[in-house]
């Protein structure tokens, strides 16, 4: 399989519409029961959160229905770059499938910049790159996302779904202090199967092996926090960060994400 050679200095790739996107996902959610909040409607379209199993945290005490303690508490998110279309085409497929594991409490985010698409942009409308404004959100769309977040609690697993228009290959990063059972070999394999594996021995600037990153993060020195380092900080004690080849056709970048997803599912017990 061979790169598409588009993009130059930038993403110049295949843009979605955001807003039929979503509605997509409104439409399986509500197929299937999730319940949907909306994060904020500081922006248009509106970032909306599908949640299922257990309780949500937008519900009161008194309407909550019990909580099973040993269902595992899982995460995803995607688009917060607005030129990254696979993440919420793979969720959008995710939640059409419906194929979801039965013993799970779930929430998913599928745009979390929803004026960066339109623009097919990285950022959002006004500039701000939304995954460096986690330290100290100054954006309304991510001070509503880490309130939001402030009212889930913790998860055993975190998921973002990310998109490298310079990567030659599909590859990820692992955040796991704690040294748990690592599912990122067996994510590897299934995706070789559907896309390239980048296996530089550096990867944006940091070691990699075998197409997958275990960074060690520092959360007192960096200033400008993506997602997945307030997730780390305050919501789990493992997350994964799936990169699809932005240079290679939509459609194998959705289905990489797609089989990551699937795998990394399938591995917390």
């Amino acid at each position: 399989m061979r790169r598409l050679g588009r993009n130059h200095g930038r993403y110049c790739g295949e843009a979605i519409d955001i807003r039929a996107v979503l509605a997509d996902c409104q439409t399986a959610a509500a197929r299937s029961g999730w319940s949907a909040e909306v994060i904020s409607s500081a922006v248009s379209p509106p970032i909306i959160a599908f949640h299922r199993g257990g309780r949500s945290g937008a519900l009161s005490a008194e309407a909550a229905p019990e909580v099973t303690p040993s269902r595992r508490r899982i995460y995803l998110s995607a688009g917060i770059h607005g030129d990254e279309p696979a993440g919420p085409l793979a969720l959008r497929r995710l939640l059409i499938e419906s194929a979801w594991p039965d013993d799970a409490e779930l929430w998913v985010c599928p745009c979390l910049n929803p004026t960066g698409f339109p623009l097919n942009q990285r950022e959002n409308a006004a500039g701000v790159d939304l995954n460096r404004d986690y330290r100290q959100p100054r954006s309304p769309e991510v001070q509503s996302h880490v309130a939001w977040l402030s009212r889930q609690g913790q998860f055993d697993l975190t998921i973002c779904l990310h998109e490298d228009w310079e990567a030659s290959g599909f590859y990820l990063y692992e955040v796991n202090p704690e040294g748990r059972p690592s599912a990122s070999s067996q994510v590897i394999a299934a995706v070789e199967a559907v896309c390239p594996i980048d296996r530089s021995p550096v990867i944006e600037g940091r070691p990699a092996a075998g197409g997958i990153i275990r960074p060690q993060i520092d959360l007192v020195g960096r200033p400008d926090w993506p997602e997945a380092f307030h997730l780390i900080s305050d919501h789990t004690r493992l997350s994964y960060t799936l990169e699809a080849p932005s240079d290679y056709p939509l459609p194998v970048r959705v289905e990489a994400l797609v089989v990551a997803v699937k795998t990394l599912l399938d591995s917390v017990k």
